[in-house]
């Protein structure tokens, strides 16, 4: 993968944790530091974290999905991103949460994160078959859900409800994810 297609696929895993943030700040109404840190930090450690998990479980097996790695990373790929984008359409029910509690931002981390985790299954099928191929994908992803958290919370805490429908970021999340897929794809046919 190249340097920008690195950063497009964390931004594009990121959109999630934006969504949610922006939610969580609009219910904050206020910044507070605490909350604000544990929600960003732990959206980009799951974010980071899962794809290595994903890795490590498809790395061990990869001597049988070998011929048909690049149909499989596009699949992945594009199974996220056309949910990204129908989800995109959905309307939002207004969920009630507690943007301060540690549970429910462990588990707005993880559910963030599952998609990272199909993610890390598409690095091993790109070739990424050593660890050291996979630190700067694993920060890049990590530090740009922190980033894009703090950015939604702040954006939430501002603009409140009055701006925060009109964010697609799942829209923008599954286009990007699935150009990705399709490069791979094209790419691994053309050679």
């Amino acid at each position: 993968m190249t340097d920008l297609e690195i950063w497009a696929l964390a931004f594009a895993l990121a959109m999630d944790c934006l969504a949610v943030s922006v939610t969580g700040g609009v219910i904050m109404r206020r910044v507070k530091w605490k909350p604000v840190l544990t929600m960003a930090f732990s959206f980009g450690f799951f974010q980071a974290l899962n794809p290595f998990i994903g890795w490590i479980a498809t790395n061990r097996f990869r001597y049988l999905i070998e011929n048909a790695d690049h149909w499989i990373a596009f699949a992945i790929l594009l199974f996220l991103g056309g949910r990204m984008i129908a989800e995109s359409f959905k309307k939002d029910e207004d969920k009630s949460f507690d943007p301060c509690s540690l549970k429910v931002i462990l588990t707005m981390s993880i559910a963030t994160s599952i998609d990272a985790l199909a993610v890390g299954i598409s690095f091993s099928c790109m070739g990424m078959t050593d660890i050291h191929s996979l630190w700067y994908p694993l920060f890049a992803i990590g530090i740009v859900s922190f980033a894009l958290s703090i950015a939604g919370l702040f954006f939430g805490i501002k603009f409140g409800s009055r701006y925060a429908d009109r964010i697609k970021a799942d829209l923008i999340g599954g286009i990007i994810l699935i150009a990705i897929g399709t490069r791979i794809l094209i790419e691994h046919l053309s050679c």
